[in-house]
């Protein structure tokens, strides 16, 4: 049995040991994840089969189904007759914190990186002014880029800052919140809102997904303590790869 596999039947045998009440399968698929998160489990890996699964753990295979079926609801695996499971590579995001794309997959020990498609000032369209409590055709900076995690395309985000915010648009490398605190300027907190949507045509060519994947839309408020809305982003993510944390 391949080393990854033993360290998560180790893994799961004592989360299921754990004297709890939640779920089996919800105790089963949380180990799952965490592998994932931990580097136990990588992008591409094949799970053991379900029988394997539970004659190792000793738990049914209605349990360890079960489990599989949530992860893949959540995008965390892919299962396919005749190949098995396998290991999606899975960004994590937090709805809650603020403290940008960047960061926050380091955080996760993976690599962020940024192809700029767009750096420019625009007219502010009249429903971004409102998310910015601006004037409607004032200048910001369209920010257009494609974020990749890991050198592998995830989203395609823009993002309208009001122009007093930049010194020199050249100066903002991979992460526009490091700039931003560089210039003295600290996203506090963020306001959100989630959608889906079929991909257009830019989308598919980008990230190479399949037409019948839906794509996340995530429209973002970040604020900073003292001069309000900083930024308003419109995020066009893979569905297959994000999964959004929020916690109360």
């Amino acid at each position: 049995m391949e080393q990854a596999h033993v360290l998560l039947i180790e893994q799961l045998n004592e989360r299921l040991a754990a004297a709890d009440n939640a779920p089996l399968y919800l105790k089963f698929a949380q180990t799952i994840k965490n592998a994932v998160r931990n580097g136990t489990l990588e992008h591409g890996n094949i799970l053991p089969g379900e029988r394997d699964l539970s004659q190792l753990t000793g738990v049914s295979r209605i349990t360890v189904r079960n489990a599989m079926e949530a992860l893949e609801k959540e995008g965390v695996v892919t299962r396919s007759r005749g190949y098995g499971t396998q290991i999606n590579n899975i960004f994590e995001y937090s709805l809650k914190e603020a403290p940008g794309f960047s960061q926050q997959v380091a955080l996760l020990g993976k690599k962020p990186s940024t192809l700029w498609m767009n750096r420019q000032v625009v007219k502010c369209p009249a429903d971004v002014a409102d998310r910015l409590t601006i004037s409607a055709g004032d200048e910001v900076f369209l920010l257009k880029r494609i974020r990749y995690v890991d050198d592998e395309a995830v989203s395609i985000e823009e993002s309208y800052v009001p122009v007093g915010l930049i010194g020199n648009v050249e100066d903002i490398g991979i992460s526009l919140y490091d700039y931003f605190r560089s210039q003295n300027i600290h996203p506090q907190r963020t306001k959100s809102y989630v959608s889906a949507r079929m991909p257009d045509a830019e989308f598919r060519a980008h990230m190479q997904t399949d037409d019948n994947i839906p794509m996340l839309v995530i429209k973002q408020v970040a604020f900073d303590g003292q001069r309000g809305p900083i930024e308003y982003s419109i995020s066009h993510c893979r569905s297959d790869l994000y999964t959004f944390v929020c916690e109360a």
